[in-house]
Order: C-alpha cells, then sequence, then structure tokens
C-alpha cells in the first residue's frame, strides 16, 4: 500500500538519517551529517537546545558547512550564516505512473554508476543545479542522456524519507537545451520510484520558475514553502 504519510517531508533529512541513508551518516547525540564526499546535509531536533548546536559543531568539525535544508531552527549567533534560499517542496500527488511517452521504456536514458562520476561532476559545474558531491550518486540511482557519447543531461534520487523518493540533480547541458530530456529523465524516475510503492517528491528554488512549470507539467504538486539555511561552524 503506497505510504501517504507526508509528515516526513517536514525533515527529510533527518527521516532520510534515521531511515533508509542510515548507512551513510555520521551521528553525535541527536545530531546527524551525511559521510563525507556524500552531502553536507545535516540534522537536528526539533527543538534543539545549545548543547545539540555544540554536538552538531563537534561532529561537523570547525569551520565547516552545516547545510540545515529546510529545518526551520536557527543555530547561535556565533555560527556564520553563508546561504538563505526560498523555495517550494513538490510531490507526486498519488500511485499513478506518468503518461510522458518514454517513461517506461526509458529510451536513450543509461544508468550512471561510480565510474560516470568524472563527467557528473563536470554536467554539474557546468549547470548548477545544486549541491552534488564525489559521493553523492551513493544516495540512490542516477539517470543520464548521452548524446555521441557525452553526457548532456542527468537526474537522480537524493533524499529518502521513509516511503518517499527525492528527485534531485536535474540538470542539462546548454547545448542540450530544448530536447525535452528533462522530462524523460524525471519522469523515468517518477515511474521507478512509484513502482518501488513509494511517491517521488522535489524541492525547487522558488526563482527557477521554468522548472517549476516542467515539474507541474508532469504532475508534481506544490505542497510547502520552504526556506534552505546554511552555516559555517564556529
Amino acid at each position: 500500500m503506497m505510504n501517504r504519510d507526508v509528515v516526513a517531508l517536514d525533515d527529510p533529512v533527518g527521516e532520510s538519517l534515521r531511515g533508509p541513508h542510515a548507512h551513510l551518516a555520521r551521528r553525535l547525540g541527536r545530531t546527524a551529517t551525511y559521510l563525507p564526499g556524500v552531502a553536507t546535509f545535516a540534522a537536528v531536533s526539533a527543538d534543539p537546545d545549545p548543547a545539540e548546536w555544540a554536538d552538531l559543531a563537534r561532529l561537523l568539525g570547525r569551520g565547516e558547512l552545516a547545510d540545515m535544508f529546510s529545518h526551520p531552527a536557527i543555530p547561535p549567533s556565533d555560527w556564520e550564516p553563508v546561504f538563505v534560499l526560498e523555495g517550494r517542496q513538490m510531490i507526486w500527488p498519488g500511485s499513478g505512473r506518468p503518461d510522458h511517452p518514454h517513461a517506461e521504456t526509458g529510451t536513450g536514458v543509461v544508468e550512471l554508476g561510480a565510474d560516470s562520476v568524472p563527467e557528473m561532476l563536470d554536467l554539474v559545474a557546468r549547470t548548477q543545479p545544486g549541491p552534488f558531491w564525489p559521493r553523492t550518486h551513493e544516495l540512490g540511482t542516477y539517470l543520464g542522456i548521452r548524446d555521441n557519447g557525452t553526457l548532456v543531461a542527468m537526474a537522480g534520487e537524493r533524499l529518502r524519507p521513509p516511503g518517499w523518493t527525492e528527485i534531485s540533480a536535474v540538470c542539462t547541458a546548454p547545448e542540450a537545451r530544448g530536447r525535452g530530456h528533462a522530462a524523460r529523465l524525471v519522469s523515468a524516475l517518477v515511474a521507478r520510484i512509484v513502482s518501488r510503492n513509494e511517491r517521488p517528491f522535489m524541492h525547487v528554488a522558488e526563482a527557477n520558475l521554468g522548472a517549476i512549470a516542467l515539474y507541474e507539467r508532469l504532475g508534481f504538486e506544490a505542497r510547502k514553502h520552504v526556506t534552505f539555511r546554511g552555516f559555517r561552524t564556529p
């Protein structure tokens, strides 16, 4: 039966680190973060006290990035703000599969593994879809499209709160845009996720109106507004 509990999406990083991504986690007290090279996302409890922030600082190390993702808690004043980004959380509305013509067959779509990491990092550097590190591909399945052997588009699975899988790193090289690659990749991932009896979700910057329009056309619906924040540990 499809898990329709959206509460897990209120703390997607913490739920992932306590659940399907526990093998990729570092922990200290009630805090957690991903292993180096996988992701910089960090998790604290719903109402962290100063001791908990101190634990997270020790876990990460001095002067390191604490990407708090969409967690609303603000750390102590000696933590340096690094970024604030307004965004939108979008969810797949049910258990149905996408109606994109290539969603099931994955025409032109290939799976990307560890041997593709240099190409993936190069594409991310060119397109800036969001954070992506040398081990980020370990979070889930990543798919790509090649043109004459060159990787020109990709998308993959990132956060995994129980019952859900986030689609992320959706990007297309400038010279390959306008060919429907993003729609094909996202639809292929939706089909895979739904086949596992899970539901897809996404996070999109509010300023990225083109991406929001695309995901709405594919069938995603807005769930809530979120604010992404990052800080540097003292």
